[in-house]
């Protein structure tokens, strides 16, 4: 048997919880037999809401987590700024006492402030991946569904923790176990890890351009430093007045207009949810000074 801890935080996804816990459950169900236990975890010992406001009470306090086997850390919104250096000398120190340690959602964030990914490779939800990378530049960020380095493992959160959590089913006892869990959740396979977290660009903006698809990832690759519109025409293969048709008749803006629209919304997410200055954010937004920025806005 196998005793897993969700160590939640304020604002925690409750649908990343339940696409971590309830696969545990089904998986004794099928099987007939008590494969898995779990506990919830809180830093204050006080029931934490999640973001839709439910609240979970802990089940264990933080003195026993030597009796778990798994750590799992559970976070969602206004993580940025969550956490002291007693509660990272805490991750640390539990971390070292489980077996396996991870989060989901958000959660790599307090796993990085504490220092327990460098040199790791990891994940979390696609909004925070770009503020993520600026923050920590020692930590490899697949961007990934889920990830597995050595005894750590993380989640994008969301239903990823569904496939996340069945293929860890699989390891442990068997494929065929991982199915009949999936099956009970009407999840017609395991998605693998290297799957998209997000739509495709097709389906997310009802276009199906070739050429105007890769310009559009062409400019997200390039927000830093953006590109002229000669350079981005020519790397998309069309003439700048090709270009300037296309993005017009299927998005109603310029390229110009829409490259400064991705930019901007990096810039809103860097400045909500990393501690990055606003000058270092306009930099990495590709704006050249704080009063650019602000005359952009």
């Amino acid at each position: 048997m196998q005793r897993f801890g969700f160590f939640l935080v304020p604002g925690f996804s409750m649908l990343s919880l339940a696409a971590a816990l309830e696969p545990l459950r089904m998986a004794n169900a099928q099987a007939g037999d008590e494969l898995y236990q779990w506990e919830f975890l809180s830093w204050t010992g006080d029931a934490v809401g999640a973001s839709n406001h439910m609240l979970t009470a802990p089940t264990i306090g933080l003195d026993q987590v030597k009796e778990l086997d798994v750590l799992l850390v559970v976070a969602g919104i206004n993580v940025a700024s969550y956490g002291d250096d007693k509660l990272f000398g805490w991750l640390r120190q539990a971390a070292r006492q489980v077996e396996l340690f991870g989060s989901t959602s958000t959660g790599s964030l307090l796993l990085a402030k504490a220092k327990l990914l460098r040199h790791k490779t990891c994940t979390i939800h696609w909004e925070y991946v770009d503020s993520f990378r600026e923050q920590f530049p020692d930590v490899w960020m697949s961007g990934e569904l889920y990830e597995f380095d050595g005894n750590l493992f993380t989640c994008s959160g969301g239903s990823a923790g569904l496939d996340m959590m069945l293929q860890i089913i699989a390891d442990q006892h068997g494929h065929e176990l991982a199915l009949l869990v999936a099956e009970q959740y009407m999840h017609p396979h395991i998605r693998p890890p290297h799957q998209d977290q997000r739509m495709r660009l097709q389906s997310r903006l009802n276009i199906n351009n070739p050429r105007l698809i890769k310009a559009i990832d062409i400019m997200r690759q390039n927000l830093e430093v953006p590109l002229t519109c000669q350079q981005l025409a020519d790397a998309s293969n069309m003439s700048a007045r090709q270009m300037e048709r296309l993005f017009k008749q299927h998005l109603q803006q310029s390229p110009g207009q829409y490259y400064l629209h991705l930019r901007l919304e990096k810039t809103q997410q860097l400045l909500r949810q990393s501690s990055l200055s606003v000058l270092q954010v306009a930099t990495a937004c590709g704006f050249s000074s704080t009063s650019y920025l602000a005359r952009c806005y």
